[in-house]
């Protein structure tokens, strides 16, 4: 009896052994298809690491100053009530160098030698370290604490920058500051136009594009209407929102929001759309040489929305919108912290001391 009861149990711890090697061994889901992000398995572990460990030191200017835009300013609001702050630049991660827009050439190197002298942060790296906002076009200067700043800091620039003032390996786009804060397009739109343009200014002053697609009934040609309610009818009504690349194409986060995916027209590589070492802007978003004209790009757009790879993108985008939206306070995931995200993927800088905070990358 006992021996039969023995082997009962060792036959069930058997079965019990080879059940929870069986379930161990089976392999992990599969990332959600529909997921906006490159990288869903690295992200959110590595946005968790950001917002628990992620500390920046903010130098104190010499005098109290505004930044021109409300992008410049919200995000500078932003970060200085936020938990990332610290005040012991030991801890610190990064460090945020303050300073008006307007500030000459000359002015920025005496800001950068002040800070080289009274602090040892700056010559640890070179100021690889180190972030600004600067939504000007570059300036030259011949100074080394000038061409420091340009060469190796963090440059957080207003979309879409300047020609030539963004360097895709450390600088990061700053999404404009949006008007308007509705719920996102979640359920697809009877979509009524193909495409949907945006005029900007008078109709003389119109792009060549939008004169060869005045008339076409398969798009509407419309200024931005002052009611936001027709805006947003608008963009979810249409299949896709044309965006010559310029300054027109900073409304691409609104676009995203009602669904309407973006078609971005350019002839020349793009850099900076916002948070592009997080989102799957290929998958989401268009492409079309501004080369072809109205004919090619219909032709590129009746393609595209063909079969389930609309549908597929559209939802892609709706899903990437909430990173795009600014709240007051920041809430998780929005355009804030996906910002101070990107930043702490750009804490990878060489300095003369081993740091313990590079186990999550």
């Amino acid at each position: 009896m006992s021996i039969n009861f023995s082997f009962s149990l060792f036959f069930l711890s058997l079965i019990t052994l080879f059940t929870s090697v069986s379930v161990l061994s089976e392999p992990l889901p599969l990332p959600d298809l529909l997921s906006p992000y490159l990288s869903p398995v690295k992200f959110f572990p590595n946005y968790e690491a950001m917002v628990n460990r992620l500390k920046i030191f903010i130098y104190k200017p010499n005098a109290a100053f505004a930044y021109e835009s409300p992008t410049e300013s919200l995000f500078y609001t932003s970060l200085r009530s936020s938990p990332f702050t610290t005040e012991d630049g030991e801890q610190a991660h990064l460090y945020f160098v303050p300073f008006p827009s307007d500030l000459r050439p000359n002015s920025l190197s005496r800001v950068v030698r002040g800070i080289r002298n009274d602090f040892p942060y700056w010559n640890r790296t070179l100021g690889a370290d180190h972030v600004f906002i600067s939504c000007r076009s570059g300036a030259t200067a011949g100074d080394r604490n000038f061409l420091e700043l340009q060469k190796n800091a963090i440059q957080l620039s207003c979309f879409p920058a300047p020609a030539g003032n963004f360097i895709p390996h450390k600088d990061v786009s700053l999404p404009p500051v949006s008007t308007f804060d509705a719920p996102p397009q979640e359920n697809a739109s009877s979509a009524r136009f193909l495409g949907y343009l945006r005029r900007d200014g008078s109709e003389s002053n119109e792009s060549v594009l939008a004169k060869q697609l005045t008339g076409d009934p398969d798009f509407l040609i419309a200024a931005e209407p002052v009611d936001q309610g027709v805006y947003a009818e608008r963009l979810s009504s249409s299949k896709f929102c044309l965006f010559e690349y310029g300054a027109d194409v900073s409304r691409i986060g609104k676009a995203l929001r009602f669904g309407c995916v973006p078609a971005v027209i350019t002839d020349r590589p793009i850099q900076d759309l916002p948070f592009m070492d997080v989102l799957k802007w290929q998958e989401m978003a268009v492409f079309v040489g501004a080369g072809g004209g109205a004919k090619e790009l219909k032709l590129a757009l009746s393609r595209a929305s063909s079969g389930d790879g609309y549908e597929r993108m559209r939802r892609l985008g709706v899903a990437a919108s909430k990173h795009f939206v600014w709240h007051k306070p920041p809430e998780p995931y929005d355009c804030f912290n996906t910002l101070m995200y990107q930043l702490w993927l750009r804490r990878f800088a060489i300095r003369y001391v081993l740091r313990d905070d590079l186990s999550v990358d």
